[in-house]
C-alpha cells in the first residue's frame, strides 16, 4: 500500500474536506447557539475542531498540503489571539511531526538507492522514525565508520504528490486566505511550488548543506552537520544533537528565547554574506538550540543549529545591497531617496505614482526593529502590523496595494517575513541592528575616507599650493 494518497481524486477529497468541513461546522455551531450556548464557547469549540481537521488533513497528505502548513505556520504570530490559540498547537504539529511510513516501505527505498546489502552501511539502524516532514522522514543510525548519522529517506510518490497538492491548494486559496487575515495565500502557494523540483533533487541539497557546513565549520554561534553520503531520494547527514525551536517556543526560559533569537536573525544574513546562499525554509523544525554541557548558561556559549537545506536561493553577491541601502535610507528619513530606489528596482510600476512620504510612513513601522538598539519582537506587534497592512480603512492598505514585489525579491521577501515570524512567536529580545551593520550589505554608513577632505601637506609644513 502506498504511503502517500497519490491518486489525484484521493487527494482532491481530502483537501476539499477543509472548506467544506469548515462550512459544516459553522452550521453546527449555528445549531449550538440556536441551542443556548455561549457564543464564545461555541467559537471555541469551532476554531479548535477547525485546528484539528487542519493538521489532521495536512499531516496525512504530506506532500504538498503539508508544506503549506508548515509556511504557514511560522505566520500564526500575525493572527488575533483569540484565532490564534486553537490553530497554534495544531500547527505548530507540523513543524516537528507528521504520520510516518511504513518500516517496510523505508526499507524497500534504501535497498532500491543503497543497493541490496545497504545494511552493511550501517552499524545501527532504528527502524522507528526520528523525525518526519513534508515530502521525507528522517532515521537515526550509526555509520559504518561510528559517526552518528541521520538518514533521510524521501516519500515515494513524493514529486507527484507536491505538484499535485499544490495545484489543488491555489484552486482553494480564497478559501484558505482567512487563515492568516491579510495575507495573499495565492503567491505563497505559486512560490512553493516552484521550488518543488529542487526540493526532490538530494543532490543540490546535499551540495548546499555542504557549502554551509564547510563554511561555518568553525563558528562560535552556528552549527551545520555535514553530509556523510547522498544518493537519489536518500540523505545521509552528521546528527546533530539539541532542543527544537519548537520546545523552546512553547516553554524556553527568556534566556534561550533571547540566545537563539539573536542566531537566528545572524544567521539570516551571515549565512548569504558568507555562502553566497539563503536557507528558504526558516520554520522552527530546521532550527536546534544547542547548549552542550552547560544548558544552565553562560547563554553566550549556546549555539544554533541548523539543519535541511532542500530550499535555497543563490545569491552569489549576498543579499541585494539595494535593501540595505532602502533600509538605512528609511531610518535617515530621506523619503525622495527611498521612493527612488524602490521605483527603480520595480517595486513601484512605472504607471503607478506615489507620494514619497506616505511610502516613508508606511515603511517605518515595519522597519521599527532596526531602528532601535534592542527590539522585543512579540506576537503583539506582529499582530498590530498585520492589522494595520490588512485594513481596507487604513491608508496603508490602499498604499499596499499599489506596491509592486519584483520576481527577485519573493523568496527574500518570504523568508525575512517566515523569520520575524519565529523571532515574534520566541518573544526574544533582538540587537538586529548589529546584524544589519556587519552582514547587510548597503546598510551600514560609508566609513568617510580619512584622507578625503584634508590639505595635502608640502614636506615644510604648508598646505601645498599655499
Amino acid at each position: 500500500m502506498s504511503d502517500l494518497p497519490r491518486k489525484a481524486v484521493t487527494r482532491t477529497a481530502k483537501l476539499a474536506a477543509l472548506p467544506l468541513g469548515f462550512a459544516g461546522r459553522v452550521t453546527w455551531g449555528l445549531g449550538k447557539r440556536i441551542g443556548g450556548r455561549p457564543a464564545e464557547l461555541v467559537a471555541k469549540e469551532l476554531q479548535q475542531r477547525t485546528a484539528e481537521q487542519l493538521f489532521k488533513v495536512l499531516g496525512e497528505l504530506k506532500g504538498g498540503a503539508m508544506k503549506f502548513g508548515q509556511a504557514l505556520s511560522v505566520f500564526e504570530s500575525a493572527l488575533p489571539e483569540e484565532v490564534a490559540g486553537p490553530y497554534r498547537a495544531a500547527l505548530t504539529k507540523l513543524q516537528e511531526a507528521a504520520p510516518p511510513m511504513p518500516t517496510r516501505t523505508v526499507h524497500a527505498v534504501l535497498e532500491q538507492r543503497l543497493g541490496e546489502d545497504w545494511h552493511q552501511l550501517f552499524e545501527e539502524f532504528e527502524d522507528k522514525p526520528s523525525a518526519a516532514a513534508s515530502i521525507g522522514q528522517v532515521h537515526r543510525a550509526v555509520w559504518h565508520d561510528g559517526r552518528e548519522v541521520a538518514v533521510k529517506v524521501q516519500y515515494p510518490g513524493a514529486g507527484a504528490a507536491l505538484l499535485s497538492d499544490l495545484a489543488q491548494l491555489g484552486r482553494f486559496a480564497r478559501l484558505l486566505g482567512p487563515l492568516i487575515p491579510g495575507m495573499d495565500i495565492k503567491p505563497l502557494i505559486g512560490e512553493l511550488r516552484d521550488r518543488v523540483s529542487e526540493e526532490l533533487d538530494y543532490a543540490l541539497e546535499a551540495q548546499a548543506q555542504r557549502a554551509h557546513a564547510a563554511e561555518f565549520a568553525d563558528d562560535p554561534d552556528v552549527v551545520v552537520p555535514d553530509v556523510v553520503h547522498q544518493s537519489d531520494q536518500v540523505l545521509v547527514t552528521e546528527w546533530m544533537e539539541g532542543v527544537p525551536l519548537s520546545e523552546v517556543i512553547a516553554q524556553g526560559g527568556q534566556a534561550e528565547r533571547d540566545r537563539v533569537g539573536q542566531l537566528l536573525a545572524r544567521f539570516l544574513f551571515s549565512g548569504t554574506a558568507r555562502t553566497g546562499l539563503l536557507h528558504a525554509d526558516p520554520h522552527p523544525g530546521n532550527f536546534r538550540l544547542l547548549v552542550g554541557d552547560s544548558p544552565d548558561g553562560p547563554p553566550e556559549n549556546w549555539r544554533l543549529g541548523v539543519l535541511d537545506f532542500g530550499t535555497v536561493d543563490r545569491l552569489p553577491g549576498g543579499l541585494p545591497p539595494t535593501i540595505g541601502s532602502a533600509l538605512r535610507m528609511s531610518l535617515d528619513g530621506d523619503a525622495e531617496a527611498v521612493y527612488a530606489m524602490l521605483c527603480e528596482e520595480g517595486f513601484v510600476k512605472p504607471t503607478i505614482e506615489l507620494d514619497p512620504e506616505a511610502v516613508l510612513d508606511y515603511l517605518l513601522p515595519i522597519i521599527e526593529p532596526a531602528q532601535v538598539e534592542e527590539f522585543t519582537f512579540t506576537r503583539s506587534w506582529m499582530r498590530t502590523q498585520a492589522g494595520r497592512i490588512a485594513d481596507p480603512r487604513s491608508p496603508a492598505y490602499q498604499l499596499g496595494r499599489q506596491l509592486n514585489l519584483p520576481p527577485a525579491y519573493l523568496l527574500i521577501h518570504r523568508v525575512t517575513l517566515s523569520t520575524i515570524g519565529v523571532l515574534c512567536q520566541l518573544g526574544a529580545n533582538v540587537r538586529l541592528r548589529d546584524e544589519l551593520s556587519d552582514w547587510l550589505p548597503g546598510f551600514a554608513p560609508e566609513e568617510p575616507d580619512d584622507a578625503a577632505g584634508e590639505e595635502v601637506q608640502a614636506e615644510d609644513g604648508t598646505a601645498a599650493g599655499a
